[in-house]
């Protein structure tokens, strides 16, 4: 029993809701005794021990969660008891006064009775001012304890105030309700039916005395009967009761703390999207914000953390109309909205705002009882910069074609080399000047398409190679001492190439064959674009502060339009009426498959005003020997 330091064995699992044989509505809330440990306390360490290690009768997580919650705080049995205690000091007092004014108004002294009462109403006062701070863990004496000052006071006393006078004009049998009441809510069950047991022997008891004074036997054992059923009706009604008003509380705590753990979790979710995130209501205020909705709101980091109000901003009214709009109308753009915020000081930037409302929530006119019902609207908001939007829904566009253009030169391969070896065969005989002049036509434009064919297939998605480390300084200048002799460049001072090489040799992160492909590429392009000055052309490698590698092709021609810029590594895209448009967009595919990047960018004033840059990746390379320009 848990008020005396034992336990009765556990109860076999029949699958019923209901507390274990001999458990108290705080023995479910992990007030009373565990049902795994011997002679444990339930704010023992070794009880917390078995929860954590997840054994005992109540392994499930749901219980092991509320046991945990209610252990680390013993409010409930705290307040259960100072409310026992405050009813009996009160109850005391009571029946001090009563029996003053019996005794007063009966004509006759104090009597023993009186005395009782002034006892029992000393001993409920000192107890209860006594224990009013007292916090400490409930361990097996202090339980016992604990039943002894109260419930077993209580019954002594109001058993001998009834034993004193059975007739009196206070009917002190009614008090033993209140000992045995307590007995079914803070006992396990078999102390509370022995403590009712006990009150009903003193009815008894009494009933047995006053037949002996005289009093018939049959109408007075009947009454002390008939009470003493009803104390065990009450111990087992009781019991039932608060057990089931522990297991609710149980349940509800640990639901609370699911809940808790998935708002947590959520809300680390949340705060790691790169979208923005926001909650708004229909007033417009932010109820929470994940920092990237507010870098999005403000590129400074000037946006405050929720909650505020979209009206504290000028230039987040845009976003607040819409909001309002959408509070109005019940709906939101399916695609989104695309829309102007900026904060004070800031420059403007769109961004796309997707929308979902919460579900049940009644949308149009407002309600002035919605908050108060608890299904008042709310707008979750999704946010991202339109750049990002735009670029990702081009780079979907530009997969999708590529794909498509690879098959289409996968097919093409075939009838092309049959007509280039019929135009071949051709070439061999002997042929007028006219039929001459066609058949080079044909072999020009052959070549033309095999190009653009191998310019297809080495940009389709999936063709890869692997990335080594290489001698940057070694392969630039190998790679541009080649391409002058191919265009007839001669090389020196005069020369319109410059090449400017460190001198020891810089390992980069790349493939030979991929890094020839786009540096000739930029060198034609810097060659076509520049004016026929010594060093119009310059190639500058050099490595950046970190393990990076940088390398350059700039050009003295006139700066590229700006809207010439805006699709310079987009596929297909060429100013050149005989140019495939795939020269830049092979480069960057080239440089991404390697972890490298290329821009470019425009530097007016500058003599090389456009310039392109490829950074590499750097890595250790051992020395070699390499060409010197």
């Amino acid at each position: 029993m848990a008020w005396f330091g034992r336990r009765r064995p556990p109860r076999p699992d029949t699958g019923a809701p209901s507390t274990p044989n001999g458990e108290s509505w705080l023995d479910a809330l992990g007030f009373g005794e565990p049902s795994a440990l011997e002679g444990a306390s339930t704010l023992d360490p070794r009880w917390a021990d078995e929860l954590s290690s997840g054994s005992g009768d109540d392994s499930s997580f749901l219980s092991r969660q509320a046991r945990r919650l209610v252990t680390a705080d013993d409010s409930a049995h705290q307040r259960v008891y100072r409310t026992y205690l405050t009813a009996r000091a009160g109850l005391g007092v009571a029946l001090v006064l009563a029996q003053l004014a019996i005794d007063l108004f009966g004509g006759h002294g104090p009597s023993l009775q009186l005395a009782l009462c002034g006892a029992y109403a000393m001993q409920a006062l000192i107890l209860r001012l006594w224990t009013a701070g007292d916090a400490r863990p409930l361990g097996p004496a202090r339980r016992r304890w604990r039943w002894w000052t109260t419930v077993g006071v209580d019954v002594l006393a109001f058993g001998a105030m009834h034993w004193l006078e059975p007739n009196a004009t206070l009917n002190h049998a009614a008090l033993l309700v209140l000992p045995v009441l307590m007995a079914g809510v803070l006992s396990p069950r078999v102390t509370g039916l022995a403590t009712a047991a006990a009150a009903s022997l003193l009815l008894l008891a009494s009933a047995w005395q006053r037949v002996l004074a005289g009093g018939e036997i049959t109408p007075l054992l009947s009454q002390a009967g008939m009470a003493g059923v009803g104390l065990f009706v009450t111990v087992l009604v009781a019991g039932q009761m608060a057990s089931r008003l522990a297991r609710e509380e149980r349940t509800a705590r640990g639901s609370l703390e699911l809940a808790r753990q998935q708002a947590e979790l959520n809300r680390l979710v949340i705060d790691e999207m790169s979208d923005g995130v926001l909650v708004v209501d229909r007033r417009g205020r932010v109820r929470a914000a994940n920092p990237a909705a507010r870098a999005l709101l403000s590129a400074r980091g000037a946006c405050p953390r929720a909650p505020f109000s979209l009206a504290s901003q000028v230039g987040w009214g845009a976003l607040q109309e819409a909001v309002a709009k959408a509070y109005e109308s019940g709906q939101w753009p399916a695609g989104g909205s695309d829309l102007t915020v900026a904060y004070a000081g800031e420059t403007p930037r769109s961004i796309r705002v997707r929308a979902r409302f919460t579900r049940g929530a009644r949308l149009g006119a407002r309600h002035e009882d919605d908050e108060d019902r608890g299904d008042e609207v709310l707008a979750v908001l999704f946010m991202e910069e339109l750049r990002t939007v735009l670029a990702r829904q081009r780079e979907e566009r530009l997969v999708a074609m590529g794909r498509i253009s690879a098959g289409i030169a996968h097919e093409i391969r075939n009838p092309l080399a049959a007509v280039s070896q019929a135009n071949a065969l051709l070439q061999e005989d002997v042929l007028r000047p006219d039929q001459q002049r066609l058949v080079r036509i044909v072999a020009d434009n052959v070549e033309r398409l095999r190009r653009i064919v191998d310019d297809v297939m080495e940009a389709a998605p999936g063709s890869t190679a692997p990335s080594r480390t290489i001698d940057a300084t070694a392969e630039v200048a190998s790679i541009c001492a080649e391409w002058a002799r191919t265009v007839g460049l001669a090389l020196g001072s005069e020369s319109r190439l410059r090449v400017v090489l460190p001198k020891e040799p810089l390992g980069a992160v790349f493939d030979p064959d991929h890094l020839r492909r786009v540096l000739v590429n930029l060198l034609e392009n810097a060659l076509r674009h520049s004016s026929d000055r010594a060093g119009a052309v310059l190639v500058l490698l050099e490595g950046l502060d970190g393990p990076l590698v940088r390398l350059v092709v700039a050009s003295d021609g006139e700066p590229i339009p700006a809207e010439v810029e805006a699709h310079l590594f987009e596929p297909f895209h060429s100013s050149r009426s005989r140019g495939t448009g795939l020269g830049l967009y092979i480069c960057r595919e080239l440089c991404e498959r390697h972890g490298a990047s290329i821009d470019y960018l425009r530097r007016p004033g500058d003599r090389h005003a456009n310039l392109f840059q490829v950074v590499m990746r750097r890595d250790a390379v051992a020395s070699e020997g390499r060409l010197h320009l």
